[in-house]
């Protein structure tokens, strides 16, 4: 795709985290919490949460910050209950767009998310309405330079689903959710670091936004990625400098 660089990407969205590190640290504490909730308070046995550790290291989040999130999860501390809902909708030009928040007052919460849609052109969707668009997946980026046969090797051997070369000469590897601790660690294990590793809702298509399109499209999903309860934002999209 012309004047579009996937690296360029994946740099800004790391600078735009480091700008808003108190905002990503809160969201961390709340997927913190919810994980060691849903799965125990244990790291090694609750995949869930080890991500949500190891994000939260990546994050120069204090330890601590980190113990008390556990703790509260467990039941070891008393604190607020959170609950996950995803809401999707439409962008620019019908462009698809899931929004997962975690929150104490749903109610404060749906009217928050429709308030960003239909405040910078978008609207929201029914349950279900733009989901078959994406896959739940797990997402690992290595930067240009990267050995492609030996980290294929590497990935399909740990159980990764597909290994994707780009025009940049970088590549991507997609694995099952429920296995991307395992695999990411014996990838790491056979010395490949990856620039990005997350799980996500890949879209299955994107859409290039260019001129005032993008610029429309960047502001609903800033409007939304600014809203306190939201966790992530996925979209089809894809934006232009």
């Amino acid at each position: 795709m012309a004047g579009h660089s996937k690296w360029a990407n994946i740099k800004h969205k790391k600078a735009a985290t480091d700008a808003k590190r108190g905002k990503i640290w809160t969201r961390l504490i709340k997927e913190i919490t919810v994980a060691a909730r849903m799965g125990g308070g244990d790291a090694l046995t609750n995949p869930r949460l080890r991500l949500a550790v190891e994000k939260a290291a990546d994050a120069n989040m204090p330890k601590d910050n980190v113990t008390r999130a556990v703790q509260r999860g467990s039941g070891g501390l008393e604190g607020v209950n959170y609950e996950e809902i995803r809401y999707e909708g439409y962008g620019i030009n019908g462009a698809a767009i899931i929004v997962d928040c975690m929150t104490d007052n749903r109610v404060r919460t749906v009217a928050e998310v429709r308030h960003a849609f239909s405040k910078f052109g978008g609207n929201m969707g029914t349950e279900g309405s733009v989901a078959f668009l994406f896959q739940h997946c797990g997402q690992l980026f290595f930067a240009p330079g990267t050995n492609e046969d030996a980290l294929m090797e590497a990935a399909l051997e740990a159980g990764a689903e597909d290994v994707l070369a780009d025009e940049e000469g970088g590549f991507e590897v997609i694995c099952p959710p429920h296995e991307f601790a395992v695999i990411k660690d014996a990838i790491e294990k056979a010395g490949f670091k990856a620039d990005m590793a997350e799980i996500t809702m890949k879209p299955a298509t994107e859409t290039v936004f260019t001129g005032e399109d993008a610029l429309k499209m960047q502001k609903l999903l800033d409007a939304l990625e600014n809203l306190d309860d939201v966790q992530e934002v996925y979209t089809n999209a894809l934006i232009e400098d």
